[in-house]
């Protein structure tokens, strides 16, 4: 198993239906105790429960420093220790660049950007002890190029910054052997999407994408286990796209 005895985090972790449900799956079966993160609304507890005997679910609000250092803290009191963290929390939003408020704007960019900081800096002193650890943070394609069909600009902006931060931690923690990726799904089939695009529309869509058919969680959580393994024990600064060809550079 790739991930035998690790302790892995995944933030935003309990929708049944999401990547990060997707990966935490991936990772228990693939021998990691695996740490589900969520707002209470989305019962960590219950999602964790699902894995089997061994998992733990927290509630935890990544826009709140404290709560992310509590939950840090009950990890290492559960396990001893942090392996993995998955950024994975983040929510979006359909506007148009003149429609944004401020209001928006602070409200995508503190889950998306200022979780991923606030998580990371309540893992990464575990993982310096450790002197080991893999973070992967979950950006978008919407990053690259300039917008997406569900993300307005602001979404575009705080999964930029993402890919940012990630890749000035990889820099700066590579010496503590911690490394620090980033993966940019494509149009990936969640809850987010459900109910929202016709059978003519997801056609279209598919028409232009090389593997010809929308993502699946599991396309990005295989992905979230390689970054997290030994298998990508060379990698540190990168950005992993999972997107079907959806954006060749």
């Amino acid at each position: 198993m790739l991930l035998k005895d690790k302790v892995a985090v995944i933030t935003g972790g309990a929708g049944i239906n999401g990547l990060g449900y997707a990966t935490a799956r991936q990772m228990a079966a693939q021998g990691a105790r695996v740490v589900i993160l969520d707002l209470a609304r989305a019962e960590p507890a219950t999602a964790a429960a699902r894995l089997g005997e061994g998992h733990l679910g927290l509630v935890a609000d990544v826009t709140d420093k404290a709560a992310c250092e509590a939950a840090a803290a009950a990890v290492l009191k559960a396990y001893g220790r942090i392996d993995i963290l998955v950024n994975n929390a983040g929510i979006t939003q359909p506007v148009k660049t003149l429609e944004i408020t401020g209001a928006d704007y602070d409200r995508i960019l503190d889950v998306s950007l200022r979780g991923t900081l606030y998580m990371s800096q309540a893992a990464l002193p575990a993982m310096r002890q450790q002197r080991s650890g893999s973070i992967v943070c979950i950006s978008s394609v919407s990053a690259q190029r300039g917008g997406g069909i569900f993300g307005g600009p602001h979404y575009s902006a705080a999964k930029a910054g993402v890919l940012g931060l990630a890749r000035a931690m990889a820099r700066e923690f590579g010496p503590d052997n911690i490394r620090v990726n980033c993966i940019t799904p494509g149009l990936i089939e969640t809850d987010i999407t459900a109910g929202k695009l016709s059978d003519a529309k997801k056609a279209e869509i598919n028409s232009t994408i090389p593997l010809a058919r929308l993502g699946r969680a599991d396309d990005v959580a295989g992905a979230c286990v390689f970054l997290a393994s030994e298998l990508s024990a060379y990698c540190t600064g990168i950005t992993l796209d999972v997107n079907g060809g959806m954006l060749i550079h």
